[in-house]
């Protein structure tokens, strides 16, 4: 589309001017990038930001889902509203007629939209499918809230060089690794010991392997707990979200994968906690609501009010936990054994899931099948080295037809 070579010469004119600064001045709005506006992460994104004062919305980014994004485009006063799937520009385009609103459409687009120079950018496109943008994002803004966790794992070193690159903060806001990042605040990184990451168990946490053999779609989609995106909820039913979560885990915070632990806590009210040498553990509590670690880190190094439930300890009563049955989650262990071959062992690992997810989802494999089709994928491929963004892309396509091709013999 035309319109995204003006997209394309606002990037470049606003990285020309890109302040160096960490956070924008007190007394101005700070500007802000969504990517992923349309997904449940950058839904509540928005639900923050109804302070025009405080904050002014630059460019919102969604796949296909042009009538929602038409829709926040118009409430946030976005300068951009930008489209993945070229097909649904003419929608965006006819609903923001007569406001001032510019669109552009395209994987280009997506990308010149992220490269935008901004105060703080949430990266909360699902997938490898965000890495890309992520990365140009982490070029452009002083900060980057990373809500994909998928560029972490499948490519840990490329994300994390640019970063040092760039000298982009890197803000956590999967609500665990938010939690780490709190527990670690008073700076004291060296006595670390070890951390714990919390699951809730998701909707199958007692039930039997039977019934998880003949789980539905419907069924895997029930949470109990948190309110997600379709892959996202498929995740945490596998425990393959906490899998991801251990490597994400380990480039963000610097860990060996033995320093990571895993206990299942039903009510997620611990969300994370801090183990260190003097025997402290420092945990961060909080309600299971996404919109307190995305405050955290839209608002941080300072704290924002939110309409977040408060936690009401007494009404809750207990706190359980316990640690999880790799005989049923055989994912958890996947990933593990993922972050230990290291190179792309763990890129292998996030794309044939996204691959077996989907059939899942499709009901062309059943809910077992998931994790299974992981593990064959990583046998049959290895942990072949994966030392740049060519060679992360080459290996996630590799392993996706790896998948397609199993899915497609049974």
């Amino acid at each position: 589309m035309d319109v995204t070579a003006d997209l394309a010469a606002a990037t470049t004119r606003a990285q020309r001017t890109l302040p160096s600064a960490a956070r924008a001045p007190d007394d101005a709005a700070k500007t802000v990038t969504i990517l992923g506006s349309t997904g449940s992460v950058g839904t509540q994104t928005l639900s923050l930001l109804d302070d025009r004062a405080r904050f002014k919305v630059r460019a919102l980014v969604a796949g296909r889902n042009a009538a929602r994004l038409a829709e926040q485009a118009l409430a946030s006063g976005a300068e951009w509203a930008v489209i993945a799937d070229e097909a649904q520009y003419p929608t965006v385009r006819a609903a923001l007629a007569g406001s001032s609103v510019r669109v552009a459409a395209g994987q280009q687009a997506v990308i010149d939209a992220a490269s935008l120079a901004v105060d703080w950018t949430m990266a909360a496109i699902t997938g490898a499918a965000g890495l890309p943008a992520t990365l140009a994002a982490i070029g452009a803004s002083r900060a980057v809230a990373l809500a994909n966790k998928e560029a972490l794992v499948c490519a840990g070193d490329v994300v994390l060089g640019a970063v040092a690159r760039a000298g982009t903060t890197l803000l956590p806001v999967d609500s665990e690794h938010n939690a780490i990042f709190q527990a670690l605040a008073d700076g004291n990184r060296a006595s670390l010991d070890k951390i714990i990451l919390t699951a809730s168990g998701g909707p199958f946490r007692t039930a039997s392997s039977a019934e998880m053999a003949a789980a539905t779609p419907e069924a895997a989609l029930r949470h109990p707990v948190w309110s997600m995106g379709a892959k996202i909820s498929i995740d945490s039913a596998t425990l393959m979200n906490k899998g991801l979560e251990v490597i994400e885990a380990a480039r963000l915070f610097g860990l060996d994968e033995s320093q990571i632990e895993v206990l299942v806590h039903p009510q997620s009210v611990i969300h994370g906690m801090a183990c260190f040498a003097d025997g402290s553990v420092v945990a961060q509590l909080g309600s299971p609501d996404m919109r307190v670690p995305i405050a955290h880190a839209l608002a941080w190094p300072s704290r924002m009010r939110t309409a977040a439930p408060r936690l009401d300890l007494a009404a809750i009563a207990r706190l359980d936990f316990a640690p999880p049955d790799h005989g049923r989650f055989p994912a958890l262990a996947l990933a593990r054994a993922a972050l230990r071959a290291g190179g792309g062992a763990p890129t292998l690992l996030n794309a044939a899931n996204e691959v077996a997810v989907a059939a899942f989802l499709a009901r062309r494999i059943g809910f077992l099948d998931i994790a299974a089709l992981v593990g064959r994928v990583m046998d049959r491929l290895g942990a072949p080295a994966a030392a740049d963004l060519t060679t992360v892309l080459a290996l996630d396509a590799e392993a996706r037809r790896a998948a397609e091709t199993l899915i497609g013999a049974r």
